[in-house]
């Protein structure tokens, strides 16, 4: 991005007065976002909102192509413009003139989507899987990356920190690794130029990232509120505990250096305060607010493990992630654009219930229009929360878009389970999504458990016996009642369908689980 120095008042004499003038057409100079920047990538054919801020009162005028739009900034020095729909292509330069001139370059018109959520979005391409090769194949000008800076804050911002930058061996190592397989395959598909947007942190719960008044608006959110007001007043005390520690941990450290001994011990963790960066709304108040507007097709996210602890948490996901859509689409003002999202990944480090009714959650949450998930089951790893496969993340992440964004057809998900019928001592299970009919990876079915009016779930025999329907067997469950498949945080599971795309977990009952929000 260049600035012009356009300045109408004259600074005379370096004197007071000439200094005051020179501050004054400084502060009066057009300014953009972060996001309006050299290299950018603006949404096709859609309408192209264009803001920033100049001197209250202040002209603007902002050509793009063969577009001009003309507005004069508000009292509060903010100001914008809606351009015209384009098609792909470019590049373009765009030019923002008032008391200075400020020209974008090397802009293309394409696909943008915001790819956010914890600690498996943020998951780099440098540490996932066949990383040296990746890394040395990436050379994809036509895609460009904006990753935002990582920051916290209590009230909405106006602006992030970060640069568009064009996808390349030197620029990818960093970059979400999902993000960029979902993207290079959208770019092989579409032929179109493909722009990224990395907004997202590990470890964070999704409450971090809806605006305030979802959470306090919602008596079944404030829990949230209530327990990091109880988390602030506890802070003084941590604070000073956690110095104690620190200090005798330094001691201790310090002492096995000067005896040349070994020396494994963890540091103790400082305690969340008020400003962490990851209290509730902070990180849409920092990280999301200041996008909301910029046009995109849509969002792509990979979060929910902090919000699978415990069963009642799990379950609340239910009407959390919900919200979130609703709310981001509500921001946005751009209707209900795509929202993709990843089905937790098996774990074996997680115990109980949490983690498959989270994955229950996500599912559920397809009741939104315009809202695809990507099955992850079977790419999960025992011991590690980030599986490095992210490449089939990516790629399922991209089919489900072009299903619903670019109105492809084809298979674009696994099979779902969409209802059941009681057969003497067996149960039949229909499914949505088979594809051209289901299959097995393996010898035989996995992942099927069945009960009795006992409530007691026993291992199943299960068989495929038509192109949607598995029909599930136990000889200790002559009376069947319900049905479970791959309701386990690591399940061993290998249904699919014939296109290579695997069955979501799912239970046919609603039995109460301990700890759960009926």
């Amino acid at each position: 991005m260049r600035y012009i120095n356009r300045t109408r008042r004259g600074v005379g004499c370096l004197g007071i007065l000439g200094l005051l003038a020179l501050a004054t057409s400084v502060g009066a100079a057009v300014k953009l976002p972060a996001l309006f920047s050299d290299h950018a990538v603006f949404q096709a054919d859609q309408a192209l909102p264009v803001w920033g801020w100049a001197d209250a009162g202040e002209d603007v005028v902002v050509s793009l192509g063969d577009q001009t739009a003309k507005t004069t900034a508000e009292a509060s020095g903010q100001w914008r413009v809606r351009l015209k729909p384009l098609s792909a292509g470019g590049p373009y330069t765009m030019t923002v003139t008032g008391t200075n001139q400020v020209e974008v370059k090397n802009i293309l018109i394409g696909e943008v989507w915001l790819c956010g959520g914890q600690s498996n979005m943020q998951w780099t391409v440098s540490n996932s899987n066949d990383a040296e090769t990746e890394i040395a194949a990436a050379t994809y000008p036509m895609i460009r990356l904006f990753k935002v800076k990582v920051e916290g804050a209590d009230t909405p911002q106006e602006d992030v920190i970060g640069e568009w930058v064009a996808c390349s061996p030197e620029t990818i190592p960093g970059f979400s690794a999902v993000g960029y397989y979902f993207g290079r395959h959208l770019r092989t598909e579409l032929d179109r130029p493909i722009g990224l947007i990395q907004s997202c942190l590990g470890g964070t719960n999704a409450s971090s990232w809806v605006t305030r008044d979802v959470l306090s608006d919602n008596p079944a959110f404030h829990n949230f509120l209530d327990n990091f007001q109880k988390t602030v007043e506890a802070f003084p005390k941590r604070q000073a505990d956690y110095e104690a520690k620190l200090a005798a941990w330094e001691a201790a450290r310090d002492q096995a250096r000067k005896d040349g001994a070994a020396f494994t011990q963890r540091a103790p963790q400082p305690p969340m305060g008020p400003t962490h960066v990851k209290r509730p709304n902070a990180l849409y108040n920092a990280m999301i607010a200041p996008l909301v507007s910029y046009a995109i097709q849509g969002v792509i996210w990979y979060q929910g493990e902090a919000n699978a602890g415990t069963p009642e948490s799990a379950r609340q996901y239910a009407s959390l992630f919900p919200a979130l859509i609703r709310n981001w689409r509500e921001q946005w003002g751009q209707g209900d654009f795509p929202f993709l999202f990843v089905q937790l990944a098996a774990w074996d480090v997680a115990k109980g219930d949490g983690w498959p009714l989270l994955r229950e959650a996500q599912s559920q949450t397809l009741a939104l229009k315009n809202t695809g998930q990507a099955v992850a089951i079977d790419v999960g790893h025992p011991t590690d929360i980030h599986p490095k496969d992210k490449q089939t993340v990516g790629y399922r992440l991209a089919l489900a878009a072009l299903n619903i964004a670019y109105g492809r057809d084809g298979v674009y998900s696994g099979p779902v389970y969409v209802g059941r019928r009681v057969d003497g001592d067996r149960m039949d299970l229909l499914f949505d999504h088979a594809g051209s009919g289901l299959m097995v990876k393996g010898d035989a079915l996995k992942g099927f458990t069945i009960c009795g009016p006992d409530r007691v779930f026993h291992p199943a025999q299960a068989t495929i016996v038509a192109p949607g329907r598995v029909e599930v067997y136990s000889p200790k469950a002559l009376q069947p009642e319900a049905v479970r498949y791959g309701w386990a945080p690591y399940p061993e599971c290998n249904l699919y369908n014939k296109e290579g795309l695997p069955a979501s977990p799912f239970r046919t009952d609603r039995y109460p689980i301990e700890g759960d929000v009926q």
